[in-house]
């Protein structure tokens, strides 16, 4: 039985309009209409909603590339608003129709009987650094990109670079730099790849320095300067995940923050046969990327390098500890599940798994707490 006195509202959000569908008390059929997403328009929303509702009134709607904009406006107004996880909203097998309407429908519906998974949206402050640290990922695939096609240019052309045996460093730039063609076509072509590799990685240092810059304010300059214990986590990495993870008070274990980062492995089981797969790859594929290249850095044998020295200095003791123990725990991991013939690949994630949990006992303020 519904709690009286609650209107639940679903809206199905797009770039123009927004779809409302209300279930009043009181009434079996719901209220529907349509509305645009000026903010003049969400204010009248807004107005409607308390107006026409006796009571208590809550609005959900799926998180997308809309953002949470809508949210904010909602909630500026009084209007309590939540966002929904649109992977997980149930839905039933032989619905063959999908309209606006009945989207907006079946959200308030579900919203009312409590079947949805609520998404714990980002701040201002932390959803504008997040998207920072986006733009700087998108920056580095470009960069791969036209690394590629350079090279691959290049291999067309017969022209291979054999003075050492790393590539894009400062001897190989110095290689490029000096490279010519004696026909002009192919010149041209090379000058262009070339050009957009060197303002493509101007673009990721500038980029790296404002990270830095604003990984060293508040409040993230404790949890970034922590991160930056573990081996293989630098300023860059260490900032990414915190403004990707950004409230770790929503991931209750550490466990849960595994699952929430896609680590965890799939499985479907049913009745006496258990059967496990790869991983999930569910949730923030941005944050399982840097975990993964994180947990290559801990195969090798545990040592303070003197950078790794460096970013450690003055900080807390239990954080040292958490990350000594990591380096120890991982390393064994590797070499215990390297001589049982795993592959690579797959002794990685688990050991990125295991560093997720690591993390979580850092950051995470009932573990601080515990801790203290």
């Amino acid at each position: 039985m519904d709690p009286k006195g609650i209107t639940w509202v679903g809206l199905d959000t797009h770039q123009n309009s927004n779809k409302v569908a209300a279930f009043f008390p009181e009434r079996p059929e719901p209220v529907e209409w349509q509305e645009a997403t000026t903010v003049e328009a969400v204010r009248r929303l807004a107005r409607k909603l308390r107006r026409e509702a006796p009571g208590e009134v809550r609005c959900c709607y799926e998180a997308g590339p809309t953002g949470y904009a809508l949210q904010r406006q909602l909630r500026a107004e009084g209007i309590a608003c939540t966002v929904v996880a649109p992977s997980l909203t149930p839905v039933k097998p032989g619905v063959r129709i999908k309209t606006d309407r009945r989207d907006a429908r079946k959200l308030a519906e579900l919203f009312r009987a409590g079947l949805l998974t609520e998404v714990h949206p980002p701040s201002e402050s932390d959803e504008a650094l997040r998207d920072l640290c986006r733009c700087r990922d998108d920056v580095r695939v470009d960069l791969l990109r036209a690394r590629h096609r350079l090279s691959k240019f290049l291999l067309r052309r017969h022209c291979l670079y054999r003075e050492t045996q790393h590539h894009w460093g400062t001897r190989h730039l110095a290689w490029l730099e000096q490279l010519r063609f004696d026909d002009p076509i192919s010149q041209a072509t090379f000058d262009s790849y070339f050009l957009a590799i060197q303002q493509l990685d101007e673009r990721l240092r500038q980029l790296d320095a404002r990270l830095a810059e604003f990984g060293a304010q508040e409040p993230y300059r404790d949890p970034v300067a922590w991160l930056r214990c573990f081996r293989g986590i630098d300023t860059v990495t260490a900032v990414c995940l915190v403004a990707e993870l950004h409230d770790f008070r929503r991931f209750h274990s550490a466990r849960q923050l595994m699952s929430y980062v896609g680590l965890v492995p799939s499985e479907h089981s049913s009745g006496e046969r258990e059967r496990r797969g790869s991983i999930t790859k569910a949730g923030n594929g941005h944050v399982r990327r840097l975990l993964v290249e994180a947990a290559w850095h801990q195969r090798h044998r545990p040592a303070i390098s003197a950078p790794l020295r460096q970013r450690r200095e003055g900080q807390p003791a239990r954080v040292l500890a958490i990350a000594d123990r990591a380096q120890e725990r991982l390393a064994a991991r590797y070499r215990r599940m390297t001589l049982h013939g795993k592959v690579h690949p797959k002794t990685i994630v688990a050991m990125a798994r295991e560093l997720t949990g690591y993390l979580w006992a850092v950051l995470h303020p009932a573990a601080v707490a515990t801790r203290n």
